[in-house]
């Protein structure tokens, strides 16, 4: 089992930093591993390996130191060497298994600073479309302001002709109904 598991963090951090799926995949690997890391049931194991490590390497010692005192001296020799082989064995075992901690935070960390640059990129780009937005909004605003009050004066023009106009029309029938009144007092026979 703990080989297993190994060989899994073993491949799967082989395959978060070998990849060449895109940052968006690198990321979605990095949050899975750092959850997978953080998960209690890794945590447990890890501490399980380290904790079996360091607990057997006592009892093969002891095992072959037990078995080298029944033995003839030759033998006990021999018994030692495979001794002290188990306990450098278990040794790698956790320096291997640290390493292997170490590493995962350390992909767990890089992963996390590029989220957050990343986040603060793609803020920075959204500030700056808002910007530019506004921006747009305002001379739209300003220039279509603009259009109504050159189009308000003109129509104020406009109608400020045809008010002169209308008065001068109603001026001229008005004298001409005057005239038509003058000239019957004038001609009262018609």
């Amino acid at each position: 089992m703990r080989s297993k598991f190994l060989l899994i963090v073993g491949l799967a951090v082989g395959y978060v930093l070998g990849a060449h799926a895109g940052r968006e995949r690198f990321e979605q690997i990095a949050r899975a591993t750092r959850r997978l890391w953080e998960s209690s049931g890794v945590r447990k194991t890890r501490i399980e390996v380290e904790g079996y490590a360091r607990q057997q390497a006592p009892a093969v010692r002891a095992k072959a130191e037990s078995i080298a005192k029944a033995t003839p001296a030759a033998i006990a020799d021999s018994v030692r060497a495979t001794a002290d082989a188990g306990r450098k064995v278990a040794d790698r075992t956790v320096t291997v298994a640290t390493d292997l901690a170490e590493r995962v935070t350390s992909v767990a960390k890089d992963v996390a600073g590029m989220t957050s640059t990343t986040a603060r990129d793609v803020a920075d780009r959204t500030t700056g479309l808002a910007k530019d937005v506004a921006d747009r909004t305002t001379e739209t605003a300003e220039e279509f302001r603009e259009r109504v009050s050159i189009t308000a004066t003109e129509l104020r023009e406009r109608g400020e002709e045809a008010r002169d106009r209308v008065v001068v029309k109603a001026s001229e029938s008005r004298d001409d109904a005057l005239a038509e009144l003058d000239d019957d007092d004038e001609n009262p026979d018609r």
